[in-house]
């Protein structure tokens, strides 16, 4: 047997009719009210607000995006003058790391050279020398990291790092 949804049954339908005609005018027109009232209510909640919200955070994310891109064309800027830099030999690699790494870092780092590769142990550096040496190291020795294994100090105050950077040089 075919089931019949609620308002597909005859009987149902024929009391809601009833129902209907037996309003007045002013309860028909209350009602129509209230289902208008619950439409614009509905409208509002469901399409509106989201597109409301979205339209007030636009700035504010265009504002970001665009403080992004122009950070990510600087870095774009510094990789091509950094690619258009003579290569370097070992031996002047190694210098300018060394010299970078006693500059910046000073006693809170020691260098091994082992091959082609720089082992920097880092006893309590700062953070900010840690990111300035990366970027001279980079920039100067012409030297990247190849691994690091960082942890943060327990010490208050400052953020400090303890750990080992290992950096490439140019081959002999």
């Amino acid at each position: 047997m075919k089931r019949l949804s609620p308002f597909q049954s005859p009987a149902r339908f024929q009391r809601l009719q009833s129902r209907w005609a037996s309003l007045t005018q002013r309860e028909k027109n209350w009602l129509w009210l209230a289902f208008v009232m619950l439409l614009i209510a509905f409208l509002w909640f469901v399409l509106l607000v989201p597109v409301m919200t979205t339209l007030r955070g636009a700035d504010a994310q265009a504002r970001t995006l665009d403080a992004q891109l122009e950070r990510m064309r600087a870095m774009q800027l510094e990789a091509v003058a950094i690619q258009k830099q003579p290569m370097r030999n070992y031996d002047e690699a190694l210098r300018a790391l060394t010299r970078v790494t006693s500059q910046v870092l000073g006693s809170s780092a020691k260098l091994l050279v082992v091959g082609d590769r720089a082992r920097v142990t880092l006893q309590a550096g700062s953070a900010d020398a840690l990111a300035q040496w990366l970027t001279d190291a980079r920039v100067n020795a012409q030297s990247v990291p190849l691994e690091a294994k960082l942890t943060r100090s327990p010490q208050t105050g400052a953020t400090r790092w303890n750990g080992v950077v290992v950096m490439s040089l140019p081959a002999r």
